[in-house]
């Protein structure tokens, strides 16, 4: 399947403006081809915007997602974006894969909060394997910190996700999170794992950019600069059985060893 990676901050503080931005890139994405949009962590709102988070904040079926759902339909793919949802009086940083009719598919609410700003901001989600299938993939969410547990992406891996989604907002100086650590993730657990960045400074942070699709063999399928970006790889299906077939790394566990782990 081949995925085009959005890297982009968007216009923070303006729902309008990022659905417009989205919209711009699901045209260009579907007109290279791609069947699948990935957006970065709070793309639909902005990520450094204070107490805004609460008051742009929506429900997974809100408007914002209603709008979602018509820009993946009109463009033909499918697309994950993050957003703050609101349940109640509750705000979640959250990330969402809609298909290409249209239909929301998977909500993920991010499980590990990054330092003070977010964990004033948001309640951490309690559900840590989300999934859903997609032209003959089972796609995963997660977002950014999630992706730095190994337990995280293990527990994905062993649920049979093949392509790992990760909205990110990545910041100076965690480069090596994209470089390094996010290719690793890809081999040890076998699957794609496309890690989508925000880029420039913002508010107090300055994100790195760096968005990458990695594959099972430890590869950069796809790797942008520093700033705004659609980049496009190919998920490929059967390079991934047949790197799976190859590499015994997952059946060769001994998960009576790991106990104490947890």
């Amino acid at each position: 399947m081949r995925t085009a990676l959005l890297q982009s901050s968007g216009r923070p503080g303006s729902t309008a403006e990022n659905l417009k931005v989205l919209d711009d890139a699901a045209g260009r994405a579907a007109a290279a081809g791609a069947g699948l949009l990935v957006a970065p962590e709070m793309f639909l709102t902005g990520y450094a915007i204070g107490d805004d988070i609460a008051r742009l904040a929506e429900p997974a079926d809100g408007d914002a997602a209603d709008a979602v759902a018509e820009i993946a339909g009109r463009h033909g793919l499918a697309v994950a974006y993050g957003y703050p949802e609101r349940d109640g009086e509750t705000v979640y940083n959250s990330a969402q894969l809609i298909s290409a009719d249209g239909t929301r598919l998977a909500n993920y609410r991010k499980t590990h909060l990054f330092g003070c700003f977010e964990r004033d901001h948001f309640t951490p989600g309690e559900q840590p394997v989300v999934q859903a299938e997609l032209d003959g993939l089972t796609v995963g969410i997660m977002i950014c910190y999630d992706v730095e547990f190994p337990e995280n992406v293990r527990a994905h891996a062993l649920a049979g996700t093949d392509l790992l989604l990760v909205p990110t907002a990545q910041m100076h100086p965690f480069h090596f999170v994209a470089e390094s650590l996010v290719p690793v993730r890809a081999w040890e657990n076998q699957m794609y794992v496309a890690y989508v960045n925000r880029v420039g400074p913002e508010g107090e942070f300055e994100f790195v950019g760096l968005s990458t699709l990695a594959g099972p063999d430890g590869t950069a399928r796809a790797r942008a600069g520093r700033t705004e970006q659609l980049v496009f790889a190919d998920a490929d299906p059967a390079f991934l059985a047949a790197s799976r077939e190859a590499n015994p790394y997952l059946e060769d566990r001994r998960p009576g060893l790991y106990g104490s782990l947890v």
